[in-house]
């Protein structure tokens, strides 16, 4: 409840619904009554496009599909927990991609052969 204070010592006490039929009547005269359905409407329709948004992220989101397309031969990279150096990064993403490399490929060999394999995919 929001007290408002008008001309000294006229107090008016306005609840929530108070306060709903004076937006209306503010939007009725600011609008006309002849907009305001048109208003409704471009409303409606707004919110209805923002659910049909969120709807579509959440099932990207719990299908796990985030632009991809659905080539069910693309494998993301999977890191299992934390690494030490940018080497150790490199082999476990390699790993997980089924690259053969040995323990003598440099960093920025690693980086090329992984660049070329998710090109290919």
């Amino acid at each position: 409840m929001i007290t408002v204070v008008l001309f000294g010592s006229f107090v008016m006490e306005i609840g929530g619904s108070e306060w709903l039929i004076i937006i209306l009547l503010a939007l009725i005269l600011l609008f006309g009554s002849k907009k305001i359905p048109e208003l409704s409407r471009t409303l409606g329709r707004a919110a209805g496009e923002y659910q049909k948004a969120h709807q579509m992220f959440r099932s990207q989101i719990q299908n796990g599909n985030f632009g991809y397309s659905d080539d069910s031969s693309f494998v993301s990279p999977k890191i299992t927990g934390p690494v030490s150096s940018e080497k150790q990064k490199l082999s476990a993403i390699a790993d997980s991609l089924g690259i053969a490399y040995t323990d003598n490929t440099t960093e920025d060999q690693l980086r090329t052969m992984i660049s070329e394999k998710m090109q290919q995919q």
